[in-house]
């Protein structure tokens, strides 16, 4: 089977954010300690004083970094939807048969998912309790619809059975491949390639017409 597409290029954290903070940590260590501790204790339980503790930094000096917690999690936010949505410009999800498309796509986001494994899996627990979650949210029904349509695609082109909704089916898909946060571990014994010819076996094959 193919390799899994090449994920896009994580997005810089601004310029107004470029300059170190403490000595022996740059800006992207900062933003993964701050995903970690959102993922561990909740976005919204985890109050700007304990983020920056954890961070080693005092607030003001967080504050110099960061607009709030906020702009951090705008920031993690953006580094797993724009993977996932960089998928979506590749040459592999834009050529070729729908079928084919989509397989290239379940196979990217399943990459993305495993190479952004901390900020795909805050992207899963938002809730929209706040302007950046809903604007999240927002990107990720995008997302969800260009899937939708690649399955409805598929399904007039007769290589995706057409006795299951395309919403449905693009639940049911990214269902499966969204659980992939609640139980994969780096260190286990498959990789991104293993893993996404796995989930495209188990998820496809279910939808070829019989």
């Amino acid at each position: 089977m193919l390799e899994p597409p090449a994920t896009s290029e994580r997005p810089a954290v601004p310029d107004a954010a470029a300059r170190r903070g403490r000595p022996g940590y740059d800006q992207r260590q900062f933003l993964e300690m701050a995903v970690d501790v959102f993922n561990e204790h909740g976005y919204d339980a985890t109050s700007v004083a304990s983020l920056a503790t954890r961070l080693g930094l005092s607030k003001s000096a967080l504050y110099h970094h960061f607009e709030s917690k906020e702009h951090l999690l705008r920031l993690a936010l953006d580094e797993a939807l724009g993977g996932l949505e960089g998928v979506l410009l590749e040459q592999g999800a834009r050529e070729g048969g729908a079928g084919e498309r989509l397989g290239y796509v379940l196979r990217g986001a399943v990459g993305v998912l495993i190479d952004r494994l901390p900020y795909v899996t805050l992207l899963l627990r938002v809730r929209g309790n706040s302007d950046v979650e809903r604007q999240a949210l927002e990107r990720r029904r995008a997302f969800d619809h260009g899937i939708t349509g690649m399955v409805r695609a598929a399904q007039r082109e007769g290589t995706v059975r057409s006795d299951v909704d395309a919403s449905v089916a693009t639940r049911l898909l990214f269902g499966m491949v969204n659980s992939i946060v609640e139980w994969y571990r780096p260190t286990g014994p498959e990789g991104a390639a293993e893993l996404a010819s796995d989930v495209l076996t188990v998820a496809l094959d279910g939808l070829r017409p019989r």
